[in-house]
């Protein structure tokens, strides 16, 4: 079987992201529902944002990714790369706002449900369109611009990555995605 590209690989990443991502809307019903949350599935999703999504995902194209594009004439304040990477800050602020919110959910502030609503709104909104942007503008370029050897050079910079996160923290995280997404599709649908 033929090794990834990296282009392939951040896809792949994509739809781990959707995962999460996709089960938010669940949330936000339950929270405007008035349902009770669990704060420790909340902290995770955190986690998962802050760690694979962030660091992991958005870290390769941020410092690897990006940084060799602009060296091949790719304007890194333009289109795509600006807006991308305008977005990368969007969904940390969005993120930190989240971690706020759960924090004072889960010490009972009346306020918390209708703020975790709004920031999961952004992060509902924000993510879809990034990704689109990624899958189909970025990500076709990238492999009309790169030689072969510079994505074989990729390849091994996102295994460091990977290597630095650590199989544990995957696996851990793809539990959490295979949970969100059952909870998602089981979710009785509100018109």
């Amino acid at each position: 079987m033929a090794e990834k590209t990296p282009t392939q690989i951040l896809e792949d990443e994509h739809r781990f992201i959707e995962k999460i991502v996709n089960a938010m809307p669940v949330l936000v019903k339950a929270l405007e529902a008035g349902q009770k949350m669990d704060v420790e599935m909340l902290r995770e999703i955190v986690e998962f944002m802050q760690t694979f999504a962030d660091r992991c995902h958005h870290g390769k194209e941020e410092n690897l990714l990006f940084p060799i594009l602009g060296a091949k004439g790719v304007p890194l304040d333009g289109c795509p790369i600006g807006a991308l990477t305008r977005e990368h800050k969007q969904g940390r602020a969005l993120v930190a706002e989240l971690t706020t919110g759960i924090e004072a959910y889960a010490k009972g502030d009346p306020a918390a449900s209708e703020a975790l609503v709004k920031t999961l709104g952004g992060l509902i909104n924000l993510y879809p369109n990034h990704i689109w942007k990624e899958d189909y503008l970025l990500f076709p370029m990238t492999n009309k611009v790169l030689s072969a050897d510079e994505q074989q050079e990729l390849l091994v910079k996102f295994a460091a990555v990977e290597a630095e996160v650590g199989q544990d923290v995957h696996a851990r995280f793809e539990q959490l995605a295979q949970t969100l997404s059952a909870l998602a599709q089981t979710a009785p649908k509100v018109h």
